[in-house]
């Protein structure tokens, strides 16, 4: 049974910083493309960072670029997401998510498997 269970969410004020952790159990991350994705109320799922299928590439959506970091420790089959010069536009439930496919990989409807998500609120 595959599970992916987030961890590292909070409360920061702007310019701070949280990382976030997903590990998974059941699935070799490695074999998988896999990232994260946020949802705030009232809007749309929607895609964060992301490594390719064999980690061969990163790709950020341009609203966090320069600011958040995927990352990786293979032994520990656990993903990161390092998040800085944090803003309120920032607060969502970040989810990971990793799948299988060779569809988009900005697109939330081509992931297998989620976690339950983890709760990131900036204060001003």
């Amino acid at each position: 049974q595959v599970q992916l269970v987030e961890s590292g969410g909070g409360l920061v004020q702007a310019g701070g910083s949280l990382r976030l952790s997903c590990a998974a159990s059941g699935l070799l991350f490695s074999g998988y493309a896999k990232g994260w994705f946020r949802q705030a109320p009232g809007k749309e799922r929607e895609f964060v960072a992301a490594f390719s299928r064999y980690n061969m590439h990163t790709y950020y959506a341009d609203s966090v670029k320069g600011r958040f970091t995927i990352s990786r420790d293979n032994a520990k089959n656990t993903v990161y997401l390092q998040m800085n010069s944090l803003n309120s536009a920032d607060t969502a439930v970040y989810y990971c998510a990793a799948r299988v496919g060779s569809g988009s990989i900005y697109s939330k409807s081509e992931y297998d498997y989620w976690g339950q998500g983890t709760q990131v609120t900036v204060s001003s």
